[in-house]
This record gives C-alpha cells, sequence and structure tokens, in this order.
C-alpha cells in the first residue's frame, strides 16, 4: 500500500472528538463497540486482577484521548502519566479530566467495567479516581531521543500502549524502532500492554484516511521477543462489525514483561 496518499496521525492530526464519536461512542450507529470498547476493558481487567501488573508509574501512549483503557489502571498504580503527540488531542483530554461543558461523555464505558464487578458499588466513583490519576499530561516528540525533551521522565513499571504504534509506524523497521523507542521508558522487568489492530491499512476521521502499518499476530510477537520481551497474555479477537470507515480484521491484546 502507498502509506504516502493517507494521512498521518502524529503527522498531519486529526479532528479528536471525531475520532471519539466514530469509534468509542454510546451513539447506536458506533457499530465498533465489541471491539474498542468490551474487548479492551474486559482484557485489562483480566491482566490486572491478577496481581502481576502494578507499582508506581504507568505510562500512557495511545491514540487520540482515548481514556476507557485505564479504568483498571488506576486501581494498581499510583501515577498514570500520559503522553500525547498533538495539543488537541491534549485539550480533549483535559476537558474530561476538567469536568468542563462539552466534554464527551465516558460512562457508558465505566458501566461495563461495573456490569463485570461482583461488588458494582465499589466502582460508582471509577470516573473521579481516573480525574484524579489523569492530572500529569505531557506533550511529546516521538522522533526526539528523549520525546518529552526537556522533562524526563521517571521509568515506569507499566506502558500502555492503545493504537498508536500502528499508527505512527510506516513499515516493519519503524515499528521495531518505536516499540525500542517505548521499552526505554520501562523499568528492568517492567510490563507492556499493547492493544492493536490486525490486517489494517486505513481508518478514517471525518472525510480524511489515515494510514495504518499492517501486521499480523506473528509479526508483533517477534518483535516484542526480539526487543527482550517475554509474552504472559496475548487474545486475539476476530472483528464483527460491519462498517467501511476501517478495514481492520481483528482486534489484539498482548501483555509482556521485560526480561531484567
Amino acid at each position: 500500500m502507498d502509506f504516502s496518499t493517507h494521512k498521518r496521525y502524529h503527522v498531519h492530526g486529526f479532528d479528536s472528538r471525531q475520532f471519539l464519536e466514530h469509534y468509542f461512542s454510546d451513539k447506536s450507529e458506533m457499530v465498533f463497540g465489541d471491539d474498542t470498547l468490551k474487548f479492551v476493558i474486559e482484557n485489562l481487567r483480566q491482566v490486572f486482577s491478577g496481581g502481576h501488573i502494578n507499582g508506581d508509574i504507568l505510562i500512557d501512549l495511545s491514540s487520540g484521548s482515548i481514556i476507557h483503557h485505564l479504568y483498571s489502571a488506576c486501581e494498581f498504580f499510583k501515577n498514570i502519566i500520559v503522553l500525547k503527540v498533538n495539543n488537541r488531542c491534549i485539550m480533549e483530554l483535559k476537558r474530561w479530566v476538567d469536568e468542563r461543558t462539552g466534554a464527551f461523555y465516558w460512562g457508558h464505558t465505566s458501566k461495563l467495567l461495573q456490569e463485570k464487578e461482583e461488588n458494582s458499588d465499589q466502582f460508582q466513583d471509577q470516573e473521579a479516581k481516573l480525574r484524579s490519576a489523569l492530572q500529569h499530561v505531557v506533550k511529546c516528540d516521538l522522533e526526539k531521543e528523549n520525546m518529552t525533551d526537556p522533562l524526563v521522565l521517571p521509568l515506569a513499571d507499566c506502558i500502555i500502549s492503545t493504537w498508536l504504534l500502528g499508527v505512527i509506524s510506516k513499515d516493519q523497521d519503524d515499528y521495531i524502532r518505536y516499540l525500542r523507542k517505548f521499552s526505554r521508558l520501562l523499568k528492568p522487568g517492567g510490563h507492556i500492554i499493547s492493544i492493536g489492530t490486525l490486517g489494517t491499512t486505513y481508518y478514517t476521521v471525518g472525510k480524511d484516511k489515515f494510514h495504518v502499518f499492517t501486521f499480523d499476530e506473528d509479526f508483533l510477537r517477534k518483535s516484542l521477543i526480539g526487543e527482550g520481551f517475554i509474552i504472559d497474555y496475548c487474545n486475539v479477537k476476530d472483528r464483527m462489525a460491519v462498517s467501511d470507515i476501517t478495514d481492520y480484521k481483528a482486534v489484539i491484546f498482548i501483555a509482556a514483561h521485560k526480561e531484567k
């Protein structure tokens, strides 16, 4: 595929609100809920409940202004640092954190988590907990050696990357380069959780089509192992949604830890 015919997420940016409406809202025409919402929340709940992934610092490197993948995380980490490549996504995220008028509604996603818990009452204030944890939102430049220069971040116990690696990478070498750069933010023995789509070439936001590097499960596994990770958990869900605004074949959730 000639990726040059499509826009690039971290180069051109996109309408962050439209991105949320297309792929993460509670609107009846949003057909991706099983893949982008339920699948993500259920798998994160499962890996965190195992008790092996926790600590002081979690760094989130994810596409757009999504927050639902961090509901479970705020129960297991003292601090969550969110890195974003463009100002529009930062503004959208902070609008929700600060409970400003017009912020995107995420209540439907916190309810999905509550439905999975035996005692859902304890999650009634889940959004408040997450807002409290999301006080560190930092602009980053993916091409710099230190992505947050001049700020030097403490090493993280865990990194979550949701739908980002695929949209910023041109090819296999690019993907591995970014994965290596992300992994440098981890402590020895730290964990990485990667969520993405398989067999994708594009996704649409508004009238614009954006590039996605096409890869399969085998490539992702080999990339992680090649960078010194041991895979602890992997789940793949075939696509059921019918829509032409993106062409992914499946969604993948993979958790691994870095060898000491």
